[in-house]
């Protein structure tokens, strides 16, 4: 592979040539079975061919295209297992690496940013990449303090290229459908438009990470690595041992999984408690378990390591209260307050009355964890609540089109959404209800003074754009 695809014509034919290719092997796949091939092996013939074209498109592209493969892939626990299987790989792949950026033009990178002489910066600098993301590749390397560093270095164009993927997949989301069954790509698509451009400015990530590093500097549960220095296009981090998540998920004994399951779900409630800043992009890539020299000992003396900060929604007070009183209301039976609260926050519209059994009926489900002191997430629990979701012949499917997600929720139910996704994915079994009681506002104290205060009008004109029904969201 040269350089990152850059023109857009270039980059628009690859990605256009997703759903030509599926459609191709679609043909193919006809062809064999009239040849009297068993139909169920020339489908797994060919949805393998599938996953691994999109895996070589998205990967080689990076940008918004891999962005997009990434996102996907923490969804699969929700496809029905016959069309997971051949795509878990390939998409999980996108979790961790990607075809690598040439030698040459890492170093001109580093020579543009850090100046010709950024050699005199590193005792050692290890040209193969480590780790590929969207928008840039990792290298380790020796810090010229003799601190061993991660090197993250942004791809030449990775903005520009990011941009013309995010439009391109928008028009395709129709066509890319097919790829991934039972993924809401458009809303997905349109998000990632909205937030991952926040990732082409190295400045708020070097920000964002010292932040969680000051905080959780010491903590007995998580490991955040020190910013080292940071200049345009290049962030240099202190370097993280571990085992990434994605192994914990392929081959993780049980006390590993749940260990990494439990502080996930800590660190969802309690990082935007701590800092004010909400981790938003919960994909297995950005996670260690770190067991140091704590392997053989007991899983309470493992952490959490977190990294990658590029995307992060600012809630200066943490998550908003009443998300506490709604839950707390829910698990209490309150099923005319949780309609009039949803409806004062702009899930329900104004002029919208639902039965209030009926919306219990929907919401109790989703939010099973919480009603439980312990609870165990698997890949069948997850498909079971989007299939239920997702079924135009389901009462669940009517009730939920009538919701409404506002603006300002997006982002965190994307982050809800996709941890319980790696949850499924991991099979761990979680006190989420520990966790909630002790970080989400409003919810071990929920009296009628709270939710008076929280009875803030929601805007009646949100943008259609932004309006995602909870079933969409949830297949997706």
């Amino acid at each position: 592979m040269s350089d990152l695809p850059r023109k857009a014509v270039t980059r628009t034919a690859k990605l256009a040539a997703l759903p030509l290719g599926f459609a191709g092997r679609a043909t193919w796949g006809l062809g064999k079975r009239i040849g009297g091939r068993p139909a169920e092996i020339v489908a797994r013939e060919l949805q393998q061919r599938t996953a691994e074209q999109l895996f070589k498109v998205l990967g080689e592209l990076k940008g918004g295209a891999m962005k997009l493969g990434q996102a996907m892939s923490v969804f699969e626990s929700a496809l029905p297992e016959e069309i997971a299987k051949p795509y878990r790989a390939a998409l999980t792949k996108l979790q961790e690496a990607a075809p690598p950026m040439p030698t040459r033009s890492v170093h001109a990178a580093l020579a543009s940013r850090l100046g010709d002489d950024w050699r005199d910066l590193f005792l050692e600098f290890d040209d193969k990449p480590a780790a590929a993301a969207s928008i840039g590749q990792v290298h380790r390397a020796t810090w010229h303090d003799g601190r061993c560093v991660a090197v993250k270095v942004q791809y030449p164009g990775a903005g520009e290229a990011l941009l013309s993927d995010l439009t391109q997949l928008g028009r395709l989301s129709r066509l890319l459908g097919p790829l991934v069954p039972g993924i809401e790509v458009k809303p997905l698509i349109a998000e990632l438009r909205d937030r991952v451009s926040e990732e082409l400015d190295y400045e708020l990530e070097a920000q964002a990470q010292r932040t969680y590093a000051e905080e959780f500097e010491g903590d007995p549960d998580f490991t955040v690595p020190g910013v080292v220095h940071q200049s345009d296009q290049v962030l240099i981090t202190e370097w993280m041992e571990g085992i990434p998540l994605s192994e914990v998920i392929a081959n993780g004994t049980r006390e590993q999984r749940d260990r990494a399951g439990q502080l996930l779900t800590l660190f969802l409630f309690s990082g935007v408690a701590r800092t004010g800043l909400l981790h938003a992009d919960p994909h297995p890539g950005n996670f260690r378990l770190v067991v140091g020299d704590a392997e053989d000992g007991p899983p309470e003396l493992w952490k959490l390591g977190v990294m990658d900060f590029g995307t992060v929604d600012r809630l200066p007070d943490g998550l908003p209260p009443h998300i506490g009183v709604t839950l707390r209301m829910l698990l209490d039976g309150e099923g005319d307050e949780v309609q009039e609260l949803l409806r004062e926050q702009g899930f329900i519209k104004p002029d919208l009355q639902l039965d209030s059994e009926a919306l219990m009926d929907y919401l109790l489900p989703i939010i099973e964890p919480a009603q439980q002191e312990e609870f165990t997430f698997t890949r069948e629990w997850i498909r079971g609540q989007a299939t239920t979701l997702a079924d135009r012949r389901s009462p669940a499917y009517d009730l939920g089109r009538q919701l409404n997600l506002p603006p300002s929720y997006l982002l965190i139910h994307r982050v809800s959404m996709s941890t319980i996704g790696v949850l499924s994915q991991l099979g761990a079994t979680v006190r989420m209800r520990d966790e909630i009681e002790a970080w989400v506002p409003g919810f071990a104290v929920a009296d009628e003074a709270a939710t008076d205060e929280l009875a803030v009008p929601a805007p009646e004109d949100a943008p259609a754009a932004l309006e995602h029904d909870v079933a969409e969201e949830t297949s997706a």
